[in-house]
């Protein structure tokens, strides 16, 4: 925590399983190919990754369960996450990245649950949308849409870092979501 930026800049976390593509998320994203680090083998982001932009700042924050890991370091990472998610002030939103072909796993939904209880701006990206046929992809957002049915700053979005679907709603709402930190009706 004490290498964490210390201003005032809002910031929007990026969370979601080792094995949902949250790094080629963000680059995307951001119109980048090596922003956030990619790699065959989930689990690789170790870190708290703070990525600055002129509007606010994305967080990469370490992925959830499948990571190639020790039990020992997994629980580190996630102490690390929850003590972002619980104490960073800067925080305004949630990026939560779901496999679109296994969504509504136990964390994702411990996600959904906390940023209604708290609050906070969600935005749910249902990568690898383009592994599904659009039958599959109607039932996955529906699905999805329901599970948020009681949550009133969500946004869900079908999205494919490979073709780019999604992208530009994606990067509307992370905006949405910095330039709305300064009001109090937050």
């Amino acid at each position: 925590m004490r290498d964490w930026p210390r201003d005032d800049l809002p910031e929007v976390a990026f969370a979601g399983r080792s094995n949902a593509g949250k790094s080629s998320a963000i680059n995307r994203i951001a119109g980048s190919t090596a922003l956030a680090r990619v790699s065959k083998t989930p689990g690789r982001t170790q870190l708290i990754n703070f990525f600055e932009s002129n509007e606010g700042r994305l967080v990469d924050l370490p992925g959830f369960g499948y990571a190639k890991a020790s039990r020992r370091r997994q629980v580190e990472w996630q102490d690390a996450v929850n003590r972002y998610l619980v104490r960073r002030e800067n925080l305004v939103g949630v990026v939560l990245i779901m496999d679109s072909r296994h969504p509504l796993q136990p964390f994702d939904v411990d996600m959904i649950r906390w940023s209604n209880q708290r609050q906070v701006r969600l935005v749910v990206l249902l990568s690898k949308s383009d592994k599904l046929k659009q039958g599959e992809r109607s039932v996955c957002l529906r699905n999805v849409n329901d599970a948020l049915s009681n949550c009133d700053n969500s946004v869900t979005v079908m999205f494919s870092s490979l073709k780019g679907t999604g992208v530009d709603e994606a990067r509307q709402s992370i905006r949405a979501m910095w330039h709305h930190a300064g009001h109090t009706d937050q």
